[in-house]
């Protein structure tokens, strides 16, 4: 095979853009697989440890889970680059994305996007069947009702989101258990839901001339900063009030993420009237990586070790 050069692409990359590695990692967004992969492994986790299961007996179907995971996860990414590339070009944020640039062409970025789903999807149903369709829906529900519905007609979109960025702890729970009425995963989901909301508010006030450009309807854009800020704490009393749904899990876990999420609550309302509301968003965000980070080594970490005392 012979070596490329100059402005030589192959399959829609430029290479000459940056490297090839690179380049497919921006286009399957690698820093949201990463997120996504340490809450598939927590609900993973978590299973292992209720249904008294030693981690090396499953260590086949949690192979399968993480690449599964992984390739379904950077599908949803590539399908989402290649929807929006029009809004992505007019963002700060978004608009040296390989397929904004042509560094990745829509039919490469297409045909990456359903290789991935459909390898991702096969290694997910050799783990457990209902994993896959954990997967799968995951994967649904960001590329449609979210990315091609509701992201550019309402405020709701990042509602819609959350109910695909709560799945993976569910295709963790599902490779390893059928059974999913513990009320563990249960807790896991609803955390995960409600924990995307002031999340993801941060992000659309540190960007929100970026959203106001593009003319996605974002909470801010929409309804104002003092709107988003009184929504935050709502979230965020409930993601406190739903800690103890861990309690039967974990105490250790309940009361761990009861401490973050009122840290995360106080800091609202404090940071708020000291702040300016670049500062508070800014912080919110922080602190919203930091608690979900430090949450889920938490639950893998006691799930993991509880067996060996």
């Amino acid at each position: 095979m012979r070596a490329l050069k100059g402005n030589e692409a192959v399959a829609g990359y430029d290479l000459a853009a940056g490297s090839l590695p690179k380049v497919i990692f921006d286009t399957i967004k690698i820093g949201i697989i990463k997120s996504n992969l340490i809450a598939m492994f927590a609900g993973l986790c978590m299973a292992l440890l209720v249904n008294d299961i030693p981690f090396f007996d499953k260590i086949g179907s949690i192979v399968l889970a993480l690449i599964g995971s992984t390739l379904v996860i950077g599908s949803a990414g590539a399908f989402n680059n290649v929807y929006d590339r029009d809004i992505d070009i007019i963002m700060e944020r978004t608009k040296k994305r390989p397929t904004v640039t042509g560094r990745v062409s829509a039919r490469s970025g297409l045909v990456i996007g359903f290789a991935m789903a459909a390898a991702g999807l096969a290694a997910l149903y050799m783990a457990s069947p209902l994993a896959a369709l954990f997967g799968f829906l995951g994967l649904f529900l960001y590329v449609v009702p979210y990315t091609m519905w509701t992201k550019r007609r309402t405020v709701y979109n990042t509602e819609v989101g959350s109910l695909s960025g709560a799945t993976p702890p569910l295709i963790g729970w599902a490779a390893i258990s059928s059974d999913m009425t513990h009320s563990g995963i249960a807790a896991l989901f609803i955390l995960m839901l409600l924990w995307q909301m002031p999340h993801f508010y941060a992000i659309a006030i540190r960007r929100l001339e970026d959203y106001r450009a593009a003319n996605v309807p974002m909470l801010p854009v929409v309804k104002g900063i003092r709107r988003t800020y009184q929504q935050t704490n709502v979230y965020l009393a409930l993601l406190f009030v739903s800690s103890g749904l861990f309690w039967s899990f974990s105490p250790f876990v309940a009361i761990t993420a009861a401490v973050l999420s009122l840290a995360w609550l106080v800091l609202s309302l404090a940071g708020y009237r000291r702040m300016k509301e670049a500062g508070w968003s800014k912080w919110m965000f922080i602190f919203s990586l930091n608690h979900i980070t430090v949450l889920m080594f938490a639950i893998i970490g006691y799930s993991l070790l509880k067996p060996l005392f």
